[in-house]
């Protein structure tokens, strides 16, 4: 049977647009449509802007540290408007940079919603339909609301960076990654920060000591966390008890029922009641599965949202494919790049690649940074019998500044076979030491290979390869 292009993508993409450019690299017709921004969650509203907002959110901090070295600075009011504008722009010209990679590879760009006629056929928003051989699907994505009245007041991820002005106080309710580091991002600009986390510590899943002093610092830094706290309560703040708005803030505007962004009153679990200028839910996420006529081709999709794959990327439809967020494996976007290239070697290089999804080094971009990589200590206590490594200490940079910060390094390490099986990291910079860490530990490097590298002196990642004695087995 003859069709219009060999391989239909359907999402614009970090995983999408990998896959789409290396399968035409390989002579194959390639047609992506995409109904958004080109770049999907990482580079237009997740990673790349909210790591240019961590940056921009460090500043204050630094400018406080250098007058403890003795530069007479002082950090000025931020201008969120300025950022936003040049943020826009950055964000523009990242978008074309993807649509020059796809179109100098050949692929066919249409600005479309697609979803399936068939298991060959997508059907586009613009009317116009295109034929396929092979569907691969990578719409990743999307942040939800929970399911509570009044929850349309309240922001999610995607709405802080089109904010026209930036809060004074702002509410996040969640404790995953997402919600901490806009905790930490938002009060590094000087917003008055509050964080409701229903659990008993915030980043759940990981190590439980990296957690508990990302916590103990977030707070030091003057976040408001509450934890065992979620909101029973929320309503437009001009609906409110004027008596419960605390603390007063400006005149609050009028705001309709569904004005989001607008002072909203929030009653908590914990008794307390008040207005804050904006609510923010981080409270997950959901794979953009449903509403593309997928169930109905047989494809399987689990309660989550999440498509079903195989370890080959293959769902239950023979030429149809799924990779990135929507699979819901690991959410990150070097894996599914890594996705979409094993998606190439499968089907267009007649050379059958499984992505690999062990020991996938990750950074939580709080302040100060969690770096991981391999096991945490308490899932490897499920497995075997274990070694802990760890130090704690204050480093040199702000223990000059008679500041508080404190490092965490921690290596978790096989008895028998004395293997590192994971690291932790608390610390400035511990995005960057977690990538040269990973790459010992993915080669299977044993406690003893660390002990024989000699340590880079004065600096905090020394630690990793002087810890001589272990602070406890289990």
């Amino acid at each position: 049977m003859s069709y219009d292009v060999d391989l239909f993508v359907i999402g614009g993409g970090s995983g999408g647009v990998r896959a789409a450019r290396t399968a035409a690299a390989t002579g194959a017709k390639v047609a992506l449509a995409e109904d958004s921004r080109m770049g999907g969650t990482c580079v237009i509203r997740g990673c790349v802007p909210k790591k240019l907002m961590v940056f921009a959110s460090e500043f204050r901090q630094s400018a406080a540290l250098a007058q403890q070295y003795g530069w007479s600075a002082m950090a000025g009011e931020f201008d969120w408007k300025m950022f936003r504008a040049k943020l826009d722009r950055e964000l523009d010209r990242l978008e074309k940079v993807y649509r020059n990679l796809l179109n100098g590879s050949g692929v066919t760009i249409h600005d479309a919603r697609a979803t399936m006629a068939d298991a060959h056929t997508a059907a586009l928003s613009n009317g116009n339909t295109v034929t396929a051989e092979t569907i691969l699907v990578a719409t990743g994505g999307r942040p939800v609301r929970p399911e509570q009245p009044n929850a349309r007041l309240g922001l999610v991820s995607d709405d802080i960076f089109n904010m026209e002005t930036l809060p004074k106080s702002i509410l996040i309710i969640g404790g995953g990654y997402i919600a901490s580091e806009f905790a930490c991002i938002l009060n590094g600009l000087g917003v008055d920060v509050t964080q409701y986390y229903r659990g008993a510590q915030i980043l759940r899943g990981f190590d439980d000591e990296a957690r508990g002093l990302v916590a103990e610092m977030m707070q030091e830094k003057g976040i408001n966390l509450h934890l065992g706290t979620n909101s029973v309560e929320m309503r437009s703040a001009a609906d409110a008890d004027p008596d419960m708005r605390v603390p007063a803030h400006e005149p609050v505007p009028e705001a309709s029922a569904d004005a989001v962004g607008k002072p909203v009153w929030v009653k908590a679990t914990n008794g307390d009641a008040r207005v804050f200028d904006a609510v923010m839910f981080a409270t997950g996420r959901a794979p953009n599965s449903h509403g593309l006529g997928l169930e109905a081709l047989g494809v399987n999709i689990n309660r989550r949202g999440a498509i079903e794959v195989d370890e080959y990327s293959k769902t239950a439809v023979s030429n149809i494919y799924a990779i990135g967020d929507v699979t819901d494996r690991i959410q990150l976007t070097p894996v599914a790049i890594r996705e979409g290239m094993a998606f190439t070697e499968t089907v267009y290089k007649n050379n059958p690649t499984k992505p690999d999804h062990e020991l996938v080094a990750s950074a939580v971009f709080t302040q100060p940074e969690l770096g991981t990589v391999g096991l945490t200590e308490e899932q490897a206590r499920e497995i075997e019998t274990i070694d802990v490594y760890c130090t704690s200490f204050r480093p040199m940079r702000t223990a000059f500044a008679e500041r508080p910060d404190r490092v965490l390094m921690k290596l978790i390490v096989s008895k028998e076979k004395r293997t590192v099986l994971g690291c932790q990291i608390v610390a400035e910079g511990a995005g960057e030491l977690i990538q040269m860490v990973g790459i010992a530990i993915k080669a299977g490097l044993t406690k003893e290979d660390f002990d024989r590298t000699v340590a880079v002196h004065p600096t905090m990642s020394e630690e990793l390869v002087t810890m001589q004695n272990p602070v406890r087995s289990a």
